[in-house]
C-alpha cells in the first residue's frame, strides 16, 4: 500500500496505459518478441523499448484502480500481490486485486473478468466463505488503520453475465457486499466526466445507501406541513451534510434496481458555472426538493405546540446520519456546486422533504416541476428587468432597466419603426431582445457601470448625462434621448430601402443587422461627439442630421454587397458573426468616410491584413522552434541521455499527441507519418520544463553556458521581479500563437501591436 501522492500520480499513468512497458537491455529483446512483447519508439543507447498489450484481467484491475484513484481514492496498493489475513493462522490470507481507502471508506475489490461476453461460472463456494472472511479484514484493517472507517466488499466483474437475481449475485448481496459490474463501471467513469469532484458523493451514496455514516442524529429546527395530501417538513442543511445524505436517481443502466429513474446527468458546464458562482458569493433562495426513503431513514420529528392560525407546526428534526437516504428530485446542480466549494460546511441550502413517496409519486413530482414551472427564458429575463430593477439602490441594476425599457419602448411604440417586430415577454416576433441588449451594452449609448461606479467610454458620448445624481429624473430622459435616436436611424434606414426589400428585411431587419446596427449608431455617434458637432444637448434633429450621410452609405454599400459577394455576412454563423456584420458596415462606411476609424475598426482591419500575419507567423514560428531548440540542448547537457526520462509525464503525453496525430492523418489520407514525441510539445510544457529547472547548471562549469533564468527571463512590461512574472511571456506568446496559428480564421489574427511584441520577444533570441 502507498499513499505517497508522487508514487500513485506515476502509479496511475503507467495504470491507465493500455501496454506493460519495460526496457531491457538489447540482448534479451530477441527472446521477449517471442513472448509477445513489440518494440517502440527509438532504441535507447544501452537498452531497447518493449511493450505488451496487458491481458484483460490486468487491464480491467487497472482500470477499477484508475477509476478509484479518479474518485479521489489516495492510499491504494501498488501492484495485484497483496494479501490480507481474514484470521490467526497465516494460512487465513486472501489476496486482493484492488485496496482503496479514503477518510470514509475502505474498498476491498476482486476482479473477475472474460476477454469476451461470457456466463458466469459457479462462485457459490467463494460467497459462502466470504460473511467470515469479511469479518476478518475488518479486524485487519482497523489494526492497520484506525476506526471511523467503513469496509465495503466490492465483486467487480468485466464481460460476464451474472444477472443481479441469480443465487451467487443473491448470497453477495446477503453479506452486504456490492457487485460492481460493467453497467456499475460505465456509469462511475460518466459521472466522474460529469460531476467531476462531486462524483464520489454519488458513488459512496451508492456503494453504501441506507448505511449509516456515524450514530449521531442530525437535528435541524423544522416546519412540518401538509401539501398535495403528503406530509412534508423545510428546514436548513449545510450542503456537506446534503452531499452525503443525497442521492440522484440517475436514469441509467446501473440504477435498473431503482426503476423507475428519471433524472438526466449533470450538465457540466452548468455545475461549473454554479460553483464559481457560489465561490464569488452567489447563493439560490429556492429550495431543494428531496424524499426521504422510508427505508432506513426513519425521521423523528419533535413539535412543539401548534398555533391557532396555522395547520403547519415548528419543532426539531432529527435525521439519521446515513449515506443516500433522500433522493434529490430537484434541485441536484445546486447541492452538487458545492462539492468542492470553500462553503460546504458554512453555507445551508433551504430544503423541502417529503417522507416515503414511492418512485412513480417522485417521478410525477419531478414531471410537475419540469413541465410547470418552466425556466424563465433570456427575452423574458430581459423584458422583466425594467420592473425589477428600475428603482434599484446599485446603479449597474437600474442600467439593467434602462437598457430593458428601451427595447420595451422600441418594440412597443406604435408609431415607431420597431413596433411588434421585437419578441417582448411571451410575445413572439422576427426579432429577438438579445441582441438589442447585447447591443446596447457596448453601444456607448448607455454608459456601463461597476456597481456604483459609472464608466463612459468614450467620454461624453452616452445619452445618459453620468452629472444628473438624481436617477429618477435621469432614466426617463435618456430613456427618451436613446429611443428617439434609434428610431429615427430605422425610419431612415426603413426610407431609404422603400425600393430595396431583400435588404430591409436580410441585413437591417434580422437579428444579427440589429446588434451591428445599433452598435454602429453608438460608434457614429461616438464620432460625432468626439467632433464636438455633438453632444448631449443635442436635440433629435441635429443627431439625425449629423448621422443621416453615414446611414446613406451603408445603404449603398449593402446593395453592392448582396449584389457581389453575399456570403461576407450570410455566410457568418456561430458567436463571432455579429461582430463580422458589425465591423463589415463600420468598414464600408470608413472607406467612404476616413476620418471615420475607430479603434476596434483599426484592429480588426489588421488582422485581415495578410502580409502582416505572415510576418507575426513567421516571427511566432522562429521564436517557437528557438524555444525547443534550446530546451531540448539544455535537458540534454543537464541530464545526458536521460533527459527524456526526467521529463517522463510531459514526455508520455507528447507520445500520445504524436499517435493521435498519426492516426488523424492516416484517415484523413495523408497516409502513414512519422511524427517525432518531440515535434508535439506545447508552449505549457516547455514552461513547465523552463520553471522547473529555473537555474540549474552542469555539475561541472561548461564555458559559455546559460540557465534557463539567463536564456528565458525576458521583460514584457508586466512586471520583472519573481520568476513568475519573468517568464509571464510564455503564456503570452501561447496565445498569440493560438491566433496566429489559425491561418484560415481571420477574426483570430495578429494586429500590430502583437506582431511588434513578437518582434520584441524574436529580438531577444537573435537580434
Amino acid at each position: 500500500m502507498s499513499d505517497d501522492p508522487s508514487y500513485l500520480g506515476k502509479l496511475f499513468a503507467a495504470k491507465s496505459a493500455p501496454y506493460l512497458m519495460r526496457n531491457v537491455d538489447h540482448s534479451m529483446v530477441e527472446g521477449m518478441l517471442k513472448e509477445g512483447w513489440e518494440e517502440y519508439g527509438k532504441p535507447l543507447k544501452t537498452k531497447t523499448r518493449l511493450r505488451k498489450p496487458k491481458t484483460h484481467d490486468v487491464k480491467f484491475e487497472d482500470d477499477l484502480w484508475c477509476q478509484l484513484y479518479r474518485l479521489g481514492y489516495r492510499h491504494l496498493n501498488i501492484d495485484r500481490n497483496l494479501c490480507i489475513p481474514f484470521g490467526p493462522d497465516p494460512k487465513q490470507r486472501k489476496q486482493i486485486d484492488v485496496v482503496a481507502i479514503n477518510g470514509d471508506s475502505i474498498l476491498v475489490v476482486e476482479c473477475k473478468s472474460s476477454e469476451k461476453l461470457s456466463k458466469a461460472p459457479t462462485y457459490k463456494t467463494a460467497f459462502e466463505g466470504l460473511s467470515l472472511r469479511l469479518d476478518g479484514f475488518s479486524k485487519t484493517m482497523e489494526q492497520m488503520f484506525g476506526r471511523g472507517r467503513r469496509l465495503k466488499y466490492i465483486f467487480a466483474t468485466r464481460n460476464i453475465r451474472m444477472p443481479r437475481d441469480s443465487a451467487d449475485a443473491l448470497r453477495l448481496e446477503e453479506t452486504g457486499s456490492f457487485f460492481y459490474n460493467d453497467n456499475s463501471f460505465d456509469y462511475v467513469d460518466s459521472l466522474i466526466k460529469t460531476y467531476k469532484g462531486a462524483a464520489h458523493y454519488q458513488f459512496l451514496g451508492m456503494l453504501f445507501k441506507g448505511h449509516s455514516i456515524n450514530k449521531s442524529r442530525i437535528e435541524v429546527p423544522a416546519i412540518e406541513g401538509r401539501m398535495g395530501g403528503k406530509t412534508y417538513y423545510m428546514f436548513s442543511l449545510e450542503p456537506h451534510l446534503l452531499l452525503k445524505l443525497g442521492f440522484v436517481l440517475h436514469r441509467t443502466r446501473a440504477n435498473e434496481a431503482e426503476m423507475p429513474t428519471y433524472q438526466r446527468l449533470l450538465v457540466p458546464s452548468r455545475l461549473s458555472g454554479i460553483s464559481k458562482f457560489i465561490e464569488k458569493g452567489g447563493y439560490f433562495p429556492n429550495s431543494a426538493i428531496v424524499n426521504f426513503s422510508e427505508r432506513g431513514s426513519k425521521l423523528e420529528f419533535q413539535a412543539h405546540s401548534r398555533l391557532a392560525d396555522s395547520s403547519s407546526r415548528t419543532g426539531v428534526l432529527k435525521i439519521p446520519n446515513c449515506y443516500a437516504i433522500a433522493y434529490i428530485i430537484d434541485g441536484q446542480h445546486r447541492i452538487y456546486g458545492y462539492a468542492d466549494s470553500t462553503y460546504k460546511d458554512s453555507n445551508t441550502i433551504p430544503v423541502v422533504a417529503f417522507v416515503g413517496l414511492e418512485p412513480s409519486e417522485q417521478l410525477e413530482l419531478f414531471m410537475d416541476i419540469n413541465q410547470n414551472q418552466k425556466a424563465v427564458s433570456p427575452t423574458l429575463r430581459i423584458t422583466l428587468e425594467e420592473d425589477l430593477y428600475w428603482n434599484a439602490t446599485r446603479l449597474d441594476s437600474r442600467l439593467k432597466a434602462l437598457r430593458s425599457s428601451i427595447i420595451r419602448q422600441l418594440g412597443g411604440d406604435q408609431a415607431g419603426p420597431l413596433y411588434g417586430k421585437i419578441s417582448l415577454g411571451e410575445d413572439k416576433a422576427e426579432l429577438q431582445a438579445k441582441p438589442f441588449a447585447d447591443a446596447l451594452l457596448r453601444s456607448g449609448l448607455i454608459p456601463e457601470a461597476n456597481g456604483n461606479r459609472l464608466v463612459e467610454d468614450p467620454p461624453g458620448s452616452s445619452l445618459y448625462d453620468v452629472g444628473n445624481t438624481d436617477h429618477k429624473s435621469e432614466m426617463p430622459k435618456a430613456r427618451t434621448r436613446v429611443t428617439q435616436l434609434l428610431n429615427r436611424c430605422y425610419e431612415f434606414l426603413e426610407e431609404a430601402c422603400a425600393t430595396h426589400e431583400k435588404i430591409l428585411s436580410t441585413y437591417v431587419l434580422s437579428n444579427k443587422g440589429t446588434f451591428a446596427i445599433v452598435r454602429l449608431v453608438g460608434s457614429l455617434h461616438a464620432f460625432e461627439c468626439g467632433k464636438g458637432s455633438l453632444s448631449i444637448s443635442s436635440s433629435s434633429d441635429e443627431r439625425m442630421d449629423s448621422l443621416r450621410k453615414y446611414l446613406k452609405s451603408l445603404v449603398e454599400a449593402l446593395l453592392i454587397i448582396d449584389r457581389e459577394n453575399p456570403d461576407v455576412l450570410l455566410g457568418k454563423h456561430g458567436s463571432g458573426a455579429e461582430t463580422v456584420w458589425l465591423r463589415t458596415f463600420q468598414l464600408a462606411i470608413s472607406d467612404r468616410f476616413p476620418a471615420y476609424d475607430p479603434p476596434e475598426l483599426q484592429d480588426w482591419r489588421e488582422r485581415q491584413d495578410k502580409a502582416l500575419q505572415d510576418r507575426g507567423r513567421e516571427l511566432g514560428t522562429q521564436i517557437e522552434r528557438h524555444i525547443k531548440a534550446s530546451v531540448i540542448y539544455q535537458l540534454k547537457i543537464l541530464f545526458g541521455e536521460n533527459w527524456d526520462i526526467e521529463i517522463g509525464s510531459i514526455q508520455r503525453e507528447c507520445e500520445t499527441r504524436a499517435k493521435e496525430q498519426i492516426e488523424k492523418n492516416y484517415k484523413e489520407g495523408l497516409g502513414r507519418q512519422n511524427i517525432p514525441w518531440t515535434d508535439q510539445f506545447f508552449i505549457s510544457d516547455y514552461k513547465t520544463i523552463i520553471e522547473r529547472y529555473w537555474t540549474r547548471a552542469p555539475d561541472e562549469p561548461i564555458p559559455g553556458f546559460k540557465t534557463f533564468e539567463q536564456q528565458f527571463s525576458i521583460d514584457v512590461g508586466q512586471g520583472f521581479k519573481s520568476k513568475s512574472e519573468r517568464v509571464k511571456w510564455l503564456s503570452l506568446f501561447s496565445s498569440l500563437r493560438n491566433l496566429w496559428a489559425h491561418e484560415g480564421t481571420k477574426e483570430k489574427g495578429l494586429n500590430q501591436h502583437e506582431v511588434d511584441l513578437l518582434k520584441k520577444i524574436h529580438d531577444q533570441f537573435y537580434g
